[in-house]
């Protein structure tokens, strides 16, 4: 493991910012810390990148100690890079010497070629003369991502590094510095509480709530699979049913028997509050179970209806836009999960 977090706390004020956060990540990874905000991700990242001290834990990077309560291994001598939220670009320098900024170690020559190798990696071979001004934020983030990577560090941090740009570029953006990564085999772990970004970019994510860390685990696994209700809940769109268990992966509720994999931890009897994703209601003409369409919402390629049953229960459901179904009309559902994921009625 390139990045070994045990047990890590930070206290401020008598508040715990973070609490118990163990987490590993694996040399040439990306790894998302996504959360609400407050929820202690930043400073989780703030302590790895040794701008903050720790109060109880540690944290090793290639097998080194980094910080542990008495020891703080200073930011510049710990081989991490970081690409703040704000870029922190300098503005009196052109986009060459910002990338070459943090290379003083370097002769000249060396440090001009390793410049122009970042300039060509982050395509912005025509723009080495321009100032920061000069730029849209899109080539901002992307300057100041090849300044991180100009020193060869073995971890790069990235702080909500998406945050100021807008929808689309974001997405276009979280792809190619994905694509950046990956080509150098660049270990990072980014911060952010957007969970499309989280989910283009990493190969692990963890949620954190109030300072704790929920689940640590793949993309996939998040989503189908969250090991906590603040878990479904934050990631994706749902709705909670009330149901019993009945067997294996089996739950019955007022639509009838809701069977799919089975899930661990529900024993039969039990009640439970069974999560319907939007994927998880089909619409199906020939079902006996209707509901009223309550509500539409466009989403370009797919459309995302609200549906009411006859109970009053509101369920998501997502289907393809191109035959639009109004509102209003009455029309056949079926529940049809990959995967049966519920929690204690209690919970």
């Amino acid at each position: 493991m390139l990045l070994e977090v045990d047990t890590l706390r930070r206290t401020f004020g008598g508040m715990h910012a973070v609490e118990d956060l163990s987490l590993r990540l694996a040399e040439g990874s990306i790894g998302c810390l996504l959360g609400p905000s407050g929820c202690g991700k930043t400073t989780a990242l703030r302590c790895i990148a040794g701008l903050e001290t720790v109060d109880a834990g540690e944290i090793r990077a290639g097998g080194k100690l980094l910080s542990r309560p008495g020891r703080l291994v200073p930011p510049e001598d710990r081989g991490i890079g970081m690409v703040f939220q704000d870029y922190a670009l300098f503005p009196h320098l052109d986009v060459a010497r910002n990338i070459g900024f943090g290379l003083h170690r370097l002769d000249a020559g060396a440090r001009r070629r390793r410049v122009a190798e970042l300039l060509t990696l982050v395509g912005l071979d025509a723009y080495a003369q321009r100032f920061p001004h000069e730029l849209s934020g899109g080539q901002q983030q992307r300057v100041a991502l090849a300044r991180a990577l100009g020193p060869r560090p073995q971890l790069v941090l990235l702080d909500e590094p998406f945050s100021n740009l807008d929808v689309e570029l974001r997405e276009r953006l979280s792809q190619q510095v994905r694509a950046i990564l990956t080509r150098l085999g660049t270990t990072a772990l980014m911060v952010t509480h957007d969970q499309h970004e989280a989910f283009a970019l990493a190969d692990v994510v963890g949620v954190m709530r109030q300072g704790k860390l929920e689940q640590w685990s793949s993309p996939v696994d998040v989503y189908h699979r969250p090991a906590t209700r603040f878990v479904a809940d934050f990631v994706g769109a749902g709705v909670f049913v009330s149901g019993q268990v009945v067997g294996p992966g089996a739950v019955r509720t007022e639509m009838g028997v809701v069977q799919g994999s089975s899930a661990t931890g529900l024993v039969t009897g039990h009640r439970v509050n069974l999560l319907l994703r939007p994927e998880d209601v089909v619409f199906d003409a020939a079902s006996l179970l209707t509901a009223r369409v309550a509500d539409r919402s466009f989403r370009g390629a797919d459309d995302l209806y609200t549906l009411v049953l006859p109970s009053g229960l509101r369920l998501l459901s997502l289907a393809r836009s191109q035959a639009q179904l109004p509102v209003g009309s009455t029309v056949g559902i079926r529940i049809d999960p990959r995967h049966v994921v519920a929690y204690p009625a209690h919970a």
